[in-house]
């Protein structure tokens, strides 16, 4: 019961994100995600051309 107390307590203080933050946080993931799909897409695409210039 103490434990659930403490979480209890500790819930209290936390602070939730305004509409407009959440937003702004949900963006930069969107992104990013985006931003490191783009690449990793470009680097596949590279390593597959290298591969195929070397066994053709």
């Amino acid at each position: 019961m103490k434990f659930l107390k403490s979480v209890v307590d500790e819930m209290k203080q936390v602070t939730w994100p305004t509409g407009k933050e959440l937003t702004k946080y949900i963006s930069t993931v969107v992104v990013t995600v985006f931003l490191f799909s783009v690449f990793f897409a470009v680097v596949d695409f590279g390593v597959s051309e290298l591969l195929n210039l070397f066994i053709l």
